[in-house]
């Protein structure tokens, strides 16, 4: 398995360039990084190709790997909101996002298909659950054939917290039904700790994972959220159990640690903590 970092977890572009944080995340130990599109900036829906195929360029400059694309947008334009203008622009915000990673060279694009309800989205309108597996079907199904076309894989994201796809079962058959080999699930390991393991997901999701969050979160803490999550190891999480289990399915993929608050004064230590942890779940240090 590889170790993967997000790039939520540097201080871009508040403090270093993007060139800096792929620099560091190198020296620091790690395979690759997963990157994030927003709507403004140099890694945007609108970056230009040209910019694209430049950031893939320094990748390979510095030796690092892309381990895939994501994006905080899913939340704002939701494929599933009762909004039809915000499910269009998620669409098409999926739609850069695929082109976003064959421009960066990677296959993997994380999706969050929708939310029946996203607490920590302003002014966030509930949607029944059988409208919204039905608009994230109807999404889904306008994506694929663009996947397909392009040898990407959209990857669905567990997230217990937004009301929809509760359970492994759930997130495996809604998988399957579509029949593709370009679906398959991103899975996070801290998503859905507040109720359940990650250790007992891995076994049913199988050969569907495609590619792996790592959050940390305490079971004896109160708080689930965003800002609940917490560097790795310092938290309840079996990771033994979790990379027993990966192994077990025979996964060989990126492990990306995803975090949304780097450290105030000292953010390279976050990145060379996060390295060395990372070495210490993956065995590699005893």
């Amino acid at each position: 398995m590889k170790k993967s970092i997000n790039l939520w977890a540097f201080p871009y572009p508040a403090l270093w360039t993007l060139k800096e944080c792929l620099e560091i995340a190198k020296d620091a130990g790690f395979d690759a990084i997963e990157l994030n599109l927003d709507l403004e900036g140099e890694l945007s829906v609108r970056s230009q190709p040209a910019q694209l195929v430049e950031i893939r360029r320094l990748a390979e400059l510095k030796r690092i790997e892309i381990s895939g694309v994501c994006s905080f947008l899913f939340w704002p334009y939701s494929m599933t909101s009762n909004d039809a203008g915000q499910r269009a622009q998620g669409i098409e915000i999926a739609e850069s996002m695929i082109e976003a990673a064959r421009l960066l060279g990677t296959e993997n694009v994380l999706v969050v298909p929708g939310a029946a309800f996203a607490p920590w989205v302003e002014k966030a309108e509930p949607v029944r659950p059988d409208i919204c597996l039905g608009r994230a079907r109807e999404a889904l199904c306008r994506l694929l054939p663009k996947a397909e076309a392009v040898g990407v894989y959209l990857n669905i994201e567990n997230i217990f917290m937004n009301g929809f796809l509760f359970s492994p079962q759930e997130v495996r058959e809604f998988v399957d039904s579509f029949a593709s080999g370009n679906l398959k699930v991103h899975f996070d390991t801290g998503n859905i700790m507040e109720y359940q393991f990650p250790e007992h997901w891995i076994p049913i999701l199988g050969e569907r994972i495609q590619n792996v969050h790592l959050k940390e979160w305490d079971r004896r803490s109160r708080e689930f959220g965003l800002n609940a999550f917490r560097t790795l190891l310092d938290g309840t999480t079996n990771w033994p159990a979790v990379i027993e289990e990966l192994d077990r399915i025979g996964y060989r993929g990126y492990l990306t640690f995803e975090y949304f608050h780097p450290f105030q004064h000292y953010p390279k230590a976050l990145i060379y903590q996060t390295s060395d942890a990372l070495d210490w779940i993956l065995g590699r240090k005893t």
